[in-house]
């Protein structure tokens, strides 16, 4: 029998610390669910000392989740750990994750500690975390540009304090895959208690090799790779999810080891963490792409008639890409949508948002003849920001424009209790709208991102807008969708005002 390997995913933590890729708790639940769905072995929920907000979306996943083990991240200080314990009380299987830094720079300029001080702050870490439970994570961070003696100390350490599994992240996605399968290797065979813990990577794509780096590590005897969904996370992503599983499972020739995950539930959770997110996935992006089982070249089209196997290594089914088309329109009724909303992995909480959102999908349906899955996840994305506190709220909205003439546009906000009217003009409808809006929002915020994409094909189909914002040193995603583009753009951008006026600030791990 193959070696079983472990997935452990971190969209919700690492994933989350892409700037603007802040989740509620409800939309963390969600994604929660549909991983649980797919059978991920560990999900990494948050980190509970960063904000009460944190802490609380940990505590939902972990009473929600009973399949998956649900993780809480910590660094290797008391009240972390604490505070991590604390948020996974109620979950089925629970494990925290505590780290520190062990390469020398950071050491030095960072944690301004000596080696054996690391040493003493991870020991004394692991062993209150084990009063808590008996799953506990160790990450020796930036273990990739870390002395390797230095490691194998730390370690073994760890081991004796009770640590079960052992992370050797590439922090920095610094490392290259024959020097990193061999650092796995080599710290394998020289820590003399290396039977006891299972070894963990955690590559970052920095160089764009974290996939490559993950199972570099795995054919050197890893047995857990900690990924993300769409490879989502801070700067240039971690290692994508999809990628390792698949390559796992493809290349069966290859790898001692196999998952338990259902693939064929991978593109709808794709497809959600970036309706929530407002992170498109780039159309050529492997399994999970518009363009990854397409073939334009008439040669290709030609082989692939004849035999599938001539171009395509993985057939497009085992990721989910033909069972999820179900269609509905404006005869469909309240158990279609109600059956299809579960499918995709979204349960109501009470008979009122049934109706907000069965009432949203009717309006949706008066404007296009067909609703695909994709419309039924924005919609969705917009009942979830409906239901947050709404400082400002778009009650109306006009634009002109006319060949020759500067676009105008005119909007009425709800601010608080009162409602304001502002015009401006632009360079195009949207613009005017957005200058409109700002206007009577008097935020001074900086654009840093406003992204167009259509949901699904047609004319009439909605476009999925994502607006970036950034003051003070937060930056915030907004989201809108609607058939009418400019609508779209409007309400994307009112989203991410909400945010910028919520004033909860969650720490990073790593400060």
């Amino acid at each position: 029998m193959k070696d079983k390997l472990i997935i452990f995913d971190t969209t919700l933590r690492d994933g989350e610390q892409s700037p603007g890729a802040s989740m509620t708790a409800d939309e963390k639940v969600r994604i929660a669910r549909a991983l649980e769905r797919m059978k991920v072995d560990v999900i990494e929920a948050g980190f509970p000392a960063a904000s009460d907000g944190d802490f609380s979306a940990v505590q939902a996943v972990a009473e929600h989740v009973r399949d998956s083990t649900i993780c809480g991240l910590s660094r290797a200080l008391d009240r972390d750990i604490d505070r991590a314990g604390e948020a996974l009380k109620h979950a089925e299987r629970s494990r925290i994750h505590t780290f520190i830094a062990t390469s020398p720079i950071h050491m030095e300029m960072k944690l301004r500690m000596s080696p054996e001080q690391v040493i003493e702050y991870a020991v004394r870490a692991v062993k209150r975390a084990r009063q808590f439970t008996d799953d506990v994570e160790f990450s020796a961070e930036d273990a990739g540009r870390s002395n390797e003696d230095f490691l194998c100390r730390i370690l073994e350490a760890v081991i004796d304090a009770g640590a079960t599994t052992l992370n050797i992240p590439d922090t920095v996605g610094y490392s290259i895959p024959a020097q990193f399968g061999a650092t796995i290797g080599n710290l394998m065979q020289r820590i003399p208690n290396a039977d006891k813990a299972i070894f963990s990577v955690h590559c970052h794509n920095d160089l764009g090799l974290a996939v490559a780096n993950s199972l570099s590590a795995v054919m050197h005897g890893a047995r857990q790779v900690e990924c993300t969904i769409n490879g989502l996370g801070e700067r240039a992503g971690n290692a994508s999810l999809e990628e390792v599983v698949m390559a796992i499972k493809t290349r069966r020739d290859a790898f001692s080891c196999e998952t338990s995950l259902d693939t064929r539930e991978i593109l709808t959770c794709s497809k959600l963490v970036s309706s929530i997110t407002g992170f498109p996935v780039q159309p050529n992006k492997a399994i999970v792409g518009a363009n990854a089982f397409a073939h334009e070249s008439g040669i290709h089209q030609d082989g692939v008639l004849k035999n599938r196997e001539t171009y395509e290594i993985m057939r497009a089914e085992d990721v989910g890409w033909s069972a999820n088309r179900m269609v509905l329109g404006k005869h469909s009724g309240r158990s279609a949508f109600k059956s299809r909303m579960t499918e995709l992995g979204f349960e109501f909480n009470s008979e009122s948002e049934l109706n907000d959102a069965f009432f949203r999908f009717k309006q949706l349906a008066d404007k296009k003849h067909e609703i695909f899955d994709e419309d039924l996840q924005a919609l969705i994305t917009e009942v979830n920001t409906s239901t947050e506190e709404e400082h400002f709220k778009l009650i109306a909205l006009k634009v002109c424009s006319e060949t020759g003439e500067k676009p105008q546009a005119v909007v009425t906000v709800k601010i608080g209790s009162e409602e304001l009217t502002g015009t401006a003009v632009g360079s195009g409808v949207v613009d005017a709208s957005l200058k409109a809006i700002e206007s009577v929002a008097n935020i001074s915020a900086d654009l840093e991102l406003y992204s167009v994409n259509n949901i699904n094909s047609g004319t009439d189909a909605q476009g999925d807008v994502t607006v970036r914002l950034a003051k003070a040193g937060r930056v915030v995603n907004g989201l809108g969708a609607d058939t009418d583009i400019v609508i779209a753009s409007a309400k994307a951008y009112i989203n991410a005002l909400n945010k910028l006026e919520n004033k909860g600030i969650k720490k990073h791990p790593q400060v």
